[in-house]
């Protein structure tokens, strides 16, 4: 199909806002106006599956819009009918109002592809943003005819895409993961000369860490290890040490301490 866009000038491309296609777009289709460009097509959504829709839009990469009809899912009801080929599309969180001019022109909904029948379906990366006119924009001899089918809508816009993978561990995701042992122990790496990657953890940091010097220590004094747990011992390392106690021998060991 031919591609509208090639008709643009040079450096413009189709990404209108949500206002722009309820106002400039999904208005006019539904009033029989011609859209500002005929870059949308007319397609029944839901006799296709999504992954056979790219090849019926007339423009698009990654995202496709459509013009589609609704239908009721029971008679007398207003709730619309989402089942498609081999599948269905499910609501996923709240519906959006579309608002220019403090005036709401429009909702805005979500909703996933799910293979299969409900509610045993298998859901799928398949995404679609529904956008409809709200009663006050609907032209009255539609209403009146729709009152008496099944059709719910004659018009609806659809922007469907496929959700990307964001696999966990991706370089994003790991730039954004930086844990607090990491943060604490970024000083002591540095000051001690320790080379640690950059998703260590403390217990890398100790396991990399000197400690010949607290070894010479309770080597050189065994009874210390009996001292109670008032600043003597093997806590003199937590506590205020003795006043006898040779600082220089562990600081020159880790230069930067102090």
């Amino acid at each position: 199909m031919a591609n509208p866009e090639t008709a643009l000038p040079p450096g413009f491309r189709f990404h209108p806002t949500d206002e722009e296609l309820i106002e400039h777009y999904l208005k006019n289709q539904a009033t029989s106006l011609p859209c500002p460009v005929s870059i949308i097509a007319e397609v029944d959504i839901y006799k296709f599956d999504p992954w056979d829709l790219p090849a019926k839009a007339m423009f698009g990469d990654k995202e496709w819009y459509f013009f589609s009809p609704r239908d009721r899912k029971y008679p007398n009801g207003a709730r619309p009918n989402r089942a498609a080929a081999s599948g269905y599309w499910k609501a996923t969180g709240t519906d959006k109002p579309i608002v220019a001019k403090r005036e709401n022109i429009g909702v805005k909904k979500a909703l996933v592809f799910y293979k299969g029948r409900p509610p045993k379906g298998i859901k799928t990366d398949w995404i679609m943003h529904e956008y409809r006119l709200v009663d006050d924009h609907k032209h009255p001899a539609l209403k009146r005819a729709r009152d008496s089918s099944m059709r719910l809508d004659d018009w609806v816009l659809c922007r469907i895409y496929k959700k990307s993978n964001n696999q966990p561990g991706s370089p994003s995701e790991r730039e954004n993961e930086v844990s607090v042992s990491e943060e604490s122990g970024a000083d002591f790496a540095s000051h001690s000369g320790v080379r640690l990657p950059k998703n260590a953890s403390l217990s890398d940091l100790f396991n990399d860490a000197d400690f010949s010097v607290l070894t010479r220590l309770l080597h050189d004094n065994p009874s210390d290890l009996d001292q109670p747990f008032d600043g003597g011992g093997i806590f003199s390392l937590l506590n205020p040490p003795p006043s006898d106690f040779d600082h220089n021998l562990l600081l020159d060991s880790h230069p930067g301490f102090q």
